[in-house]
Formats: structure tokens, C-alpha cells, sequence
């Protein structure tokens, strides 16, 4: 296997990319680089499948194991606060030890939180599975990206990275069908059990076809920065999730989001005295930047917070299968997809901040009308607005991830890339959490126990899906009809905070961000260039 390493120097231009003669060998020269771009689109289609896979068996894993609300908010959470931690540090080590070598690591220990989550029996087990899972991520994503300016030109970078993408966007709406149809036929560790042929697959392309590229000169990994992320991640997200449960005035719940801001200053004056910071914190003071990942990170944290809430609403309350569940959410993926290959002619005539603007305000009509919805309208209403909310939120998500990077200087568009993808990640992991617990608060309050010993009133108020086990064992009709009312509720004001949200930064988009000329260029790939 060819080894190639990467020593920069100012007049290559950013680190990172090989000299302009290199590039052109490693386009014209490589008949293998497009079997290699195979590799790469095996590993992003296991990522993109398992962003959703997941969230339709939530409900039946909540249903098996006794999972309340918070339970299942640390299943999806998990994987995100590990992989938003890990991301940047992760590319840091493909740069130093080899993006081949970690990529093919990174595939391993997904492929062994995959066995251990179709082997778990108990949650704890399954939120473990999923934190690894998080760690292998966290090296997939951004190395299967940086690998591509050592395999093609830049004439034909923008192809490969267009596949790339399609690949991640179309593992998403697989997702919840294959796992809908798993799940109706097999016990719910099949949805982990999937991943492992998918991922045996991209490792066996990666060995075989991917070359082998480094930089020696990228900095260390700062252990220290990497810890301070994740432990100030962590206890904003624990503290969020039990806030529910042990009232916002809780000693516990206070102690944790005072050590969260203890510990994200902590890393604040860390990275500001560093010379090659992990979070280059100092791009945000550019205003583009600034506003366009706001808007991406808005996106993914109303993606992440509809995909938690969406599965229990269609399944509890609507009664639902998994595969009819996984169905449903079709016509929400099918705008994102649509909305996804319009939005650069819409972008190169009226510019990202007419397009971003006008998209959120779009995504907030969707929350809006579905705030509408009741225990007894029907899946005809919700598939209308799951559509209108999948092409607002595409719209949005797409220019402003392209007009931030294009916002930043060519020799830092890789820690740029970087630090928008863990803010993103963030915004998503927030997203579970902060919607989450307001779903648990809005549905606790609402639903009627009267009647209920108290054992079987807490375990109604724990789910939606543990309202209905009680009602059934019970033949309590009225419990079940209360407890799709108080999720409906719970729902609407979800639904609400997202709407105003989103109608929010619309509002900021256009008032505040720069009037660039319209985009016809490719935002840069990430790994194209780093700090």
C-alpha cells in the first residue's frame, strides 16, 4: 500500500494539501482513486444510516427494557456528546499517525459498539453501545473527508465530495425503514446488528484501496482541551436531562450546570492561550462565520429534537409499527433530499442570506402548524407539515454551512470545518436534551393518574410508551386516551419553542448577516486545509 506523507510549507498553501504537482499525479495518475472514493462512501453510509436507525427503535427498546424519557434521551445522546467531543481531536490524530490508519480504526470500534449493542440486555449496556459508537464516529467523519484532496484534483474534488455527501443523506432516510422492517421481524438488536456487515464492508474497501496519507507536522492532541470538552458537554447535557425529573431547583441538577460553565471556561481561557488551539475560538469573531454556523447548528438541534419526539408520537399515539413508523418519516427526509439539490441555484441568485432567511422562516411556519396537532388528527395533517419542515430545514442547512466556511480564510478552513462540525454536533446533542425534557415536563404535567397506585402513576409518567404498558395490563382505556393527549401536548409545545426559535434566527439572518455576492464556488472541503 502507497504511503504518502505530507510535510507543508507556506508556498504549498494551507497545511494539509499536497503541492499542486502531487495533486495532479494522485487525479491523473491513480486509476484506484475512484474505487478508494467506494471505501469512503461504505464508511459515510453506516454514519448516515445510524443517525436514524436508531430513533425508531427507541420506542420499543423503551417498551422491552423499561427506559423512561430521560433513559431514552441518554440512548441518542450518548453517541452525539462523544462524537461532538471527539471530532476535532480525532482529525488531529489522522494527521499525525496516518487518516488511513484511524479510519480503519475508527470503523473497528463502531463495528464493536455495534456487537455490544445488539448484545446488550440491560440500558446501561445499550447507552455504553452507544457511546462507543460515538468514539468510532468521531474518526470517521472528518478523516473520511480529509482523505480526498491526497486522492483527487480540485476539478474533480467537487464530484467526490457531492458523492460523499449523498451518501450520508441517503443513509438517513434508509434508516428508519430498514429498521422499521427489522424491528417487525427480529428483536431490537438488530438495528445494531446491521452495522456490522456495513462496516466489515468499508473496512475491507479501506485496507485494500485506500492510500495511506499523514502530516507530521500537525500539532499534538491537547488530552487536557479534549477532556474539558467533554466533561463541560456531559454535565449540561446530564443536568438538562434530569431537570424533569429532579425539578430545575435541584441541588444536583444546580451543581451541574454551574461545573458546565466552570469547565467551558475553563476551556475558553485554555484555548485562547494556546498557539494551536483544538477550538480556534477566534473565528467566531468573524460575523459570517458566526451567524451561518448559528443557523447550521439550529438546524441539526430542531433535526435531532424532531427525530427523539416524532418515533413515540407515531408509534404510541398513532399505533403504528416500526416499519409504518420508519415510513412516515419519509416525506420529512424527502424535503430535506429535494430541498438538498435545489439549494445552490437558489443560493447563486439570491444569495445566502436571502435563501437562509427565507428558510427558517419556512421551518417556522412547519412548527407552527404542527403545533396544531391533536391526539386525534390523523398522519395526513403531520405528513403535511413533516414535509414543509424537511425542505425549510434543508434550505437552511445547506447554504449556511457553505456560506460560513466560505466566510473564513483559505489557511483556516480545516480548523474553520472543524469547529463548525462540533458546534453542530452540539446544537444536536442540545437538541435531544433541551426538547426532551421539555416533551417529559409538558406530557408529565398533563396526563391524568388519578385513580392509579403510586408505583403504576410514576411509570405512566415516565413515557408515553410506559402509559400505554400500564393501560393495557390495567384495561384502562381512559389512562391510554390521557397519555396520547398529554404526548400530543407535550409535542405542541415542542413544536412551539422550535417555531419561535426558528422564526428568531430568521429574523437575525437577515438583519445581520453580510450581504456577500451570490455563491457559485463549493464551500472547502474539510481536511483541505488546517491550522
Amino acid at each position: 500500500m502507497v504511503t504518502v506523507t505530507k510535510q507543508d510549507s507556506p508556498q504549498d498553501g494551507a497545511q494539509g494539501d499536497p503541492p499542486p504537482s502531487s495533486r495532479l499525479r494522485s487525479s491523473r495518475g491513480d486509476p484506484h482513486r475512484w474505487w478508494a472514493l467506494g471505501a469512503l462512501v461504505a464508511s459515510m453510509l453506516v454514519l448516515g444510516f445510524d443517525m436514524t436507525i436508531l430513533n425508531v427503535a427507541l420506542p420499543t427498546i423503551a417498551a422491552d427494557l423499561g427506559a423512561d424519557t430521560g433513559q431514552q434521551q441518554w440512548m441518542a445522546d450518548a453517541y452525539v456528546v462523544v462524537f461532538a467531543a471527539l471530532m476535532l481531536p480525532a482529525g488531529l490524530l489522522g494527521d499525525r499517525f496516518g487518516r488511513r490508519r484511524m479510519l480503519i480504526a475508527g470503523l473497528g470500534v463502531f463495528l464493536a459498539g455495534s456487537l455490544v449493542g445488539a448484545l446488550a440486555s440491560d440500558i446501561g449496556w445499550v447507552i455504553g453501545a452507544r457511546a462507543l459508537m460515538g468514539v468510532g464516529a468521531a474518526l470517521v467523519m472528518p478523516l473520511a473527508l480529509s482523505v480526498l484532496p491526497s486522492l483527487f484534483a480540485p476539478d474533480e474534488r467537487t464530484k467526490a465530495v457531492g458523492i460523499i455527501s449523498a451518501a450520508s443523506a441517503v443513509g438517513m432516510p434508509l434508516g428508519p425503514i430498514v429498521g422499521g422492517w427489522l424491528l417487525d421481524h427480529f428483536w431490537w438488536g438488530s438495528v445494531f446488528l446491521i452495522n456490522i456487515p456495513m462496516v466489515a464492508i468499508g473496512i475491507t474497501a479501506c485496507v485494500f484501496l485506500l492510500p495511506e496519507t499523514r502530516d507530521p507536522a500537525s500539532p499534538r492532541v491537547d488530552a487536557v482541551s479534549t477532556a474539558l470538552t467533554a466533561a463541560s458537554l456531559g454535565a449540561l447535557i446530564y443536568a438538562i436531562i434530569e431537570a424533569p425529573h429532579r425539578g430545575w431547583t435541584d441541588p444536583v441538577v444546580l451543581v451541574l450546570f454551574a461545573a458546565s460553565v466552570a469547565l467551558v471556561t475553563a476551556l475558553v481561557l485554555r484555548e485562547r492561550r494556546s498557539e494551536r488551539p483544538l477550538l480556534d475560538l477566534t473565528l467566531l469573531a468573524r460575523r459570517g462565520f458566526l451567524l451561518n454556523t448559528l443557523a447550521a447548528t439550529l438546524g441539526m438541534f430542531v433535526l435531532s429534537g424532531l427525530m427523539f419526539v416524532l418515533p413515540q408520537y407515531l408509534q404510541a399515539v398513532l399505533g403504528n409499527d416500526a416499519l409504518g413508523t420508519g415510513v412516515r418519516l419519509l416525506p420529512m427526509m424527502a424535503g430535506m433530499l429535494v430541498a438538498a439539490k435545489c439549494a445552490q441555484p437558489l443560493v447563486a441568485r439570491f444569495g445566502p442570506p436571502a435563501v437562509i432567511s427565507g428558510a427558517l422562516t419556512v421551518l417556522a411556519f412547519a412548527a407552527f402548524l404542527g403545533s396544531r396537532t391533536t391526539a386525534d388528527s390523523g398522519y395526513g395533517f403531520t405528513a403535511l407539515w413533516l414535509g414543509i419542515a424537511g425542505v425549510g430545514f434543508s434550505f437552511a442547512l445547506v447554504p449556511a454551512m457553505g456560506a460560513a466556511l466560505s466566510a473564513l480564510p483559505a489557511d483556516r478552513a480545516g480548523s474553520g470545518s472543524g469547529l463548525l462540525m462540533t458546534v453542530r454536533q452540539v446544537g444536536g446533542a442540545l437538541g435531544i436534551a433541551l426538547l426532551g425534557a421539555l416533551l417529559a415536563g409538558a406530557y408529565g404535567s398533563r396526563l391524568d393518574t388519578g385513580g392509579l397506585p403510586g408505583p403504576a402513576a410514576d411509570t405512566a409518567k415516565d413515557s408515553v410508551v410506559a402509559a400505554h404498558a400500564v393501560a393495557t395490563k390495567l384495561g384502562d382505556h381512559a389512562l391510554a386516551s390521557s397519555a396520547n393527549t398529554a404526548y400530543v401536548h407535550g409535542m405542541s409545545v415542542v413544536l412551539l419553542v422550535v417555531g419561535v426559535a426558528s422564526l428568531v434566527t430568521a429574523l437575525l439572518a437577515a438583519a445581520l448577516l453580510p450581504r456577500t455576492a451570490p455563491a457559485t464556488g463549493v464551500a472547502p472541503v474539510p481536511g483541505d486545509a488546517r491550522e
